[in-house]
């Protein structure tokens, strides 16, 4: 299989992979599908009947909310709670029988496997097979759907067709800017800790982004807000990210990365006679004790969530970031005990058209929930009380601590079973 994606162009290799897997297990029909950038649906990138697999893809109709593009296709698949979703949220393969054709009598199973890497949920791989598969079939499968995860993952690296395939709605320019602020995994999972971010944007983007990064014993993590709208909002965002970025890789404290930025944005605003600033919160948790040590410079005071009960954390509040040359930041350090979730939000989750939510009550509520799932049901609460018109970007970004730094993740398939969501229903 990887000697068929090495072969393959980057276009080609998940669909060359693909294939190799459908004939691996006899399926009669294999899919990819790609975690759409909404967050709130599936993209059928590929779909490969294996006895006509030499026929032109143009050949066949058109569906309904298909897109096409120089021979490319992608479909939604809605989470609507099915099968497709109770396989990402609950991180186990869904097995669930059809006939192949109304009528016909001859059934055929379709099996639906997670392909997720250190809790960031890639897609999903589909396979239609004659026979129901046996535990040890379901077993393979889903070791193929995590491989077939990294070949997806390096792959997409080269070319902008999986890009292209999860957008099922246009981007602006300043959209593009923004996304490309963001790292790359919205999640990430270690045996310490649980890490999920989600960026709901609005109309007209305000400059929200987070930023994480791991180091041997450190988590860094970051969420910023910049002042205004539109490309100008994610120029200043740029500067920003890229200030803190730039410290934190050469070794800086949290002090000093937070120092270091400031005057870059308020020296730029100087030279250009502006008056752009940006609110943030910037993070370093020490995953050997679980303290975590926090700048706030004019932000959202994070919440914390600790046996059930949600409080805010007291942090004195600096300056935003850009605002005065030579303002001196203050740090706040606050021990974490396992089974703690801390929950970073900026403005936009709070925005007056919002009011009707009361976010340490959805905090509580979302406990259960993996902070994957979590984050994006505390989206949804806005989108919902807004009527899907924000105002401004809402993000927020959740940190599970589970203590016992350098301890192994218990896995299958690149899934823990114990840290996901229960089913829906």
């Amino acid at each position: 299989m990887l000697d068929a994606a090495e072969a393959a162009s980057p276009v080609d290799a998940v669909e060359a992979v693909t294939k190799e897997l459908g004939r691996a297990v006899g399926a009669t029909e294999v899919s990819f599908l790609i975690v759409d950038q909404s967050g709130r649906a599936l993209v059928r990138l590929s779909h490969i009947p294996l006895q006509h697999a030499d026929d032109a893809a143009d050949a066949t109709p058109r569906l309904t909310g298909e897109r096409r593009d120089a021979g490319e296709r992608a479909m939604v698949v809605p989470l609507d709670g099915g099968p497709a979703e109770q396989a990402v949220r609950t991180q186990t393969v869904q097995v669930s029988a059809s006939e192949t054709e109304p009528g016909s009598g001859s059934p055929q199973w379709t099996v639906l496997a997670p392909m997720t890497e250190r809790g960031e949920v890639i897609g999903l791989l589909e396979l239609c097979v004659p026979q129901a598969p046996d535990t040890d079939a379901l077993a393979e499968i889903a070791r193929l759907a995590h491989l077939l995860a990294f070949v997806a993952i390096a792959n997409r690296r080269h070319t902008d067709v999986y890009e292209w395939g999860q957008r099922s709605r246009p981007s602006s320019l300043s959209a593009e800017i923004q996304q490309r602020l963001l790292p790359g995994p919205r999640t990430c999972e270690a045996g310490a800790f649980t890490l999920a971010a989600w960026l709901e944007p609005a109309a007209k983007i305000a400059g929200d982004t987070f930023d994480y990064s791991l180091a041997r014993d450190v988590l860094h993590l970051s969420m910023t807000d910049a002042m205004g709208h539109g490309v100008g909002a994610a120029l200043t965002a740029t500067l920003c990210v890229g200030g803190l970025r730039g410290a934190r890789r050469q070794g800086a404290s949290l002090l000093e990365q937070a120092s270091a930025t400031n005057a870059a944005l308020a020296g730029h605003s100087a030279d250009n006679a502006l008056d752009d600033f940006v609110t943030g919160l910037i993070g370093r948790l020490d995953l050997r004790s679980g303290e975590l040590e926090l700048v706030n410079a004019g932000h959202v005071a994070p919440f914390l969530l600790r046996a059930g009960v949600v409080t805010t954390l007291a942090l004195p509040a600096d300056p935003p970031f850009g605002l005065f040359g030579d303002t001196r930041f203050r740090s706040t350090t606050t021990a974490l005990e396992p089974g703690d979730r801390v929950v970073l939000v900026t403005d936009g989750m709070l925005e007056r058209n919002a009011a009707g939510i009361d976010l340490s009550v959805a905090i509580a509520e979302t406990a259960d929930l993996h902070p994957r799932e979590a984050v994006r049901r505390l989206a949804d609460s806005v989108l919902d009380a807004t009527g899907h018109a924000l105002e401004d970007d809402a993000t927020v970004m959740l940190v599970s601590w589970h203590g016992g730094h350098h301890r192994r993740r218990s896995t299958f398939a690149g899934a823990d079973s114990h840290r996901a969501s229960d089913p829906l229903g």
